[in-house]
């Protein structure tokens, strides 16, 4: 990880600790700059990374201030670290429905960017938020950037696994969105009726290095879901 992407994760946990909200003014520049020993360039790469991910705003002449969502209960549409942060403060678990070795099929390869004759995880589970049912996924990992995944693992955060337990780093993801009718099967899963309405992401995600290791799609119980995007304009 690059000086700049780290003081951003520091800057970004310390905003998390202190628990700021939005409006909030952060140390001035000069601040920083002496804080972690680093030159003003690399300062503002890293402000300019948490500008673009949302988390802060800045006014020339007046200072850094922080930018944070207010309502609760809504998912980033466009995290690349899932859903589980957005909705720390609610129970969410996991019901493992497969979890496999197998060859990718042709999508899954060209997306993943690896042969059809290398291995990969299949992940199939429910999510669930307070007992109700989210989401319905299935996931697809380059076993040769991520060897190892057991039902335990996949019942929590495979995320939190991959960064805590591996020491990769999610980068950046690809998303495409569409909105389309239940089948009967993913009905079933989700609770819901033949037909009703879904929404499902399909996402692609990256190391920092640039190297996909997750193809995933996500199947959304629409009584349950609500996103929200911040804007950057950047």
């Amino acid at each position: 990880m690059l000086k700049y992407q780290q003081i951003a994760n520091e800057i970004e946990l310390y905003i998390e600790n202190q628990q700021m909200q939005q409006g909030e003014k952060l140390p001035v520049l000069e601040s920083l700059i002496r804080k972690f020993d680093t030159s003003k360039s690399t300062i503002i790469k890293a402000l300019d990374l948490l500008e673009k991910k949302g988390l802060i705003f800045q006014v020339r002449g007046s200072g850094i201030f922080v930018r944070r969502k207010k309502r609760k209960n809504y998912i980033n549409l466009l995290s690349n670290q899932g859903f589980q942060k957005d909705l720390e403060e609610f129970n969410i678990t996991s019901e493992v429905l497969e979890l496999d070795i197998c060859k990718p099929t042709e999508a899954v390869a060209q997306n993943l960017q690896i042969d059809m004759n290398q291995d990969v995880y299949y992940v199939k589970r429910i999510r669930y938020i307070e007992e109700e049912t989210l989401c319905l996924e299935e996931s697809y990992y380059n076993k040769a950037i991520i060897p190892y995944l057991n039902k335990e693992i996949v019942t929590e955060s495979i995320f939190q696994y991959i960064e805590d337990g591996l020491g990769l780093k999610v980068g950046f993801s690809d998303m495409y969105m569409q909105i389309g009718k239940l089948t009967e099967q993913e009905a079933n899963y989700l609770k819901l009726k033949n037909s009703e309405p879904k929404l499902i992401m399909e996402s692609i995600f990256y190391l920092t290095n640039g190297t996909p290791f997750d193809y995933s799609m996500v199947t959304y119980n629409y009584n349950q879901s609500q996103f929200y995007i911040l804007g950057t304009g950047i």
